[in-house]
């Protein structure tokens, strides 16, 4: 545990990827868990891609990505200083070569350019952008937690805009979702991208998604796809109870596991 971790924050060490990375990450608060995970298994990236992690938090989607593709050009985009610095600590801990950058994703561009990130410059994007309505979301008394997940009304068209203003024409962009706001997502991305592709998860087949995970094309001109649904559970009946019980998938294991990747990730 770095003497950041140890002295300034009460914060645990935890395992993702089947041990492959180990994160340091705050108690309390934001806390990564699948969607992260997810959403690098969802990204598509290549050795030399200049490739940006919007809302980094503690590092985890970049460098779950990182860990899977070797050689890429990571910049952890993260507003909290805090986060920030674990997510620092996080990287060279893991032996991920990485720069971090303290950075609200709504600010100018010139204020961008001066963090190294100017317009045209980046090859690829991800990001877990907050995403619980207000209006539907009681928010935490924890004042991290509520700005890692509540979206004001803004907040997807204002990071959707800063994705478009410094990626490459050509560049992608996935995000992660709630499934409810695809709408809202499909209207952001209607300004400078195309190619999209929409992948749906599910927390078993019998329920609605609750998730959708994005892949978009700076500049792209594919028709929407729309891909067979992610079930995270499968619905096992249970012997003693007319109420079935869940289980992961294999599938999904071997994603979270870091041994697999979504169809989004292979376009």
């Amino acid at each position: 545990m770095t003497e950041l971790a140890a002295t300034e924050l009460d914060v645990t060490e935890d395992a993702f990827l089947g041990g492959q990375l180990r994160l340091t990450q705050p108690r309390s608060g934001h806390r990564a868990g699948h969607d992260a995970v997810l959403l690098a298994a969802a990204t598509s990236a290549y050795a030399g891609a200049r490739v940006v992690d919007f809302g980094a938090g503690v590092g985890t989607a970049g460098l779950a990505l990182a860990r899977r593709v070797g050689g890429i050009d990571l910049v952890l985009v993260e507003i909290d200083p805090d986060l920030a610095r674990l997510a620092r600590a996080n990287a060279a801990a893991n032996s991920i070569p990485a720069e971090t950058v303290v950075l609200d994703v709504t600010a100018d561009a010139e204020t961008f350019a001066a963090s190294g990130l100017p317009p045209d410059s980046v090859d690829v994007i991800l990001t877990n952008p907050p995403f619980n309505d207000p209006a539907r979301h009681r928010a935490s008394p924890d004042q991290a937690r509520q700005s890692a997940h509540v979206a004001s009304e803004d907040t997807l068209q204002a990071w959707v805009h800063a994705a478009r203003r410094i990626l490459k024409s050509g560049g992608v962009l996935t995000l992660i979702w709630r499934a409810d706001g695809l709408t809202d997502v499909l209207a952001a991305l209607s300004r400078g991208f195309g190619s999209l592709a929409v992948l749906p998860v599910h927390g078993d087949a019998s329920s609605p998604a609750i998730r959708v995970l994005v892949r978009a094309v700076k500049g792209g001109r594919a028709p929407l796809r729309i891909l067979q649904g992610l079930m995270l559970n499968d619905l096992l009946l249970n012997e003693e109870s007319d109420v079935p019980k869940k289980q992961v998938q294999k599938n999904v294991r071997e994603i979270l596991e870091g041994r697999a990747v979504l169809p989004l990730a292979q376009p």
